[in-house]
């Protein structure tokens, strides 16, 4: 779900000015897992505007105190996860953690970095959920760990039929700032795109592994 229809808004539109995310159905971007895809988004560029940046900050922290009030730690999920969650850790004033992709194979072999103890409540902050795999991947490292999860935050979600899926099935309740319907709306209305890639952008988010299919080469 989406943390409130404004933010939603403002987010999309910000992450379009500068480039954050790229709409491109004619000449489709490819993913590292080898799929086809129209849109492309790097929610790290973010950081480089502080006006931006304070602002996305300031409604996660919102969000989580509205959505996971009972959350006493913050996790960021490597990597993109951690500068926001080092953020929104600060604003409100609660440990930081992060969770690596996976174990480490020197030293203290940790897959969870930071001071945690069992019993905490996580919220777990991530940049962009696309399938949830990974971010999944994360939650489940915490509950391994003892650590109770409230949910997840993230600042844009492609909104997939399989990520909802997936969060289902994890049982996680996850939030976003913003979300592909919100982000489709406000390109229209603010000239990034016609209504003339509206339904192949649609398309691909319906079934992205179809319309990659369909456009490769």
């Amino acid at each position: 779900m989406i943390f409130t229809p404004e933010t939603a808004v403002k987010v999309a539109l910000h992450l379009l000015e500068i480039n954050a995310i790229k709409l491109s159905p004619e000449k489709p971007f490819t993913w590292a897992s080898g799929l086809h895809s129209p849109i492309y988004c790097d929610n790290r560029l973010a950081l480089s505007y502080p006006a931006i940046r304070d602002f996305i900050r300031q409604e996660l922290a919102k969000a989580i105190k509205e959505k996971f009030n009972t959350a006493n730690l913050v996790v960021g999920v490597a990597t993109a996860g951690i500068p926001q969650g080092i953020l929104v850790a600060q604003e409100l004033n609660l440990p930081f953690a992060y969770v690596r992709s996976s174990a480490k194979t020197h030293g203290m072999t940790n897959r969870i970095e930071g001071f945690v103890q069992k019993g905490q409540t996580a919220v777990v902050v991530e940049d962009l959920i696309s399938t949830g795999k990974s971010s999944l991947a994360a939650v489940e490292a915490l509950r391994e760990a003892g650590i109770q999860v409230a949910g997840m935050i993230s600042i844009f979600t492609y909104d997939l039929p399989v990520a909802r899926e997936n969060f289902e099935k994890a049982g996680c309740e996850m939030v976003s700032l913003s979300d592909y319907t919100y982000l489709m709306e406000t390109a229209l209305s603010h000239n990034f795109i016609d209504n003339s890639k509206l339904e192949s952008l649609y398309a691909w988010r319906n079934d992205p592994q179809k319309w990659s299919e369909a456009h490769a080469g």
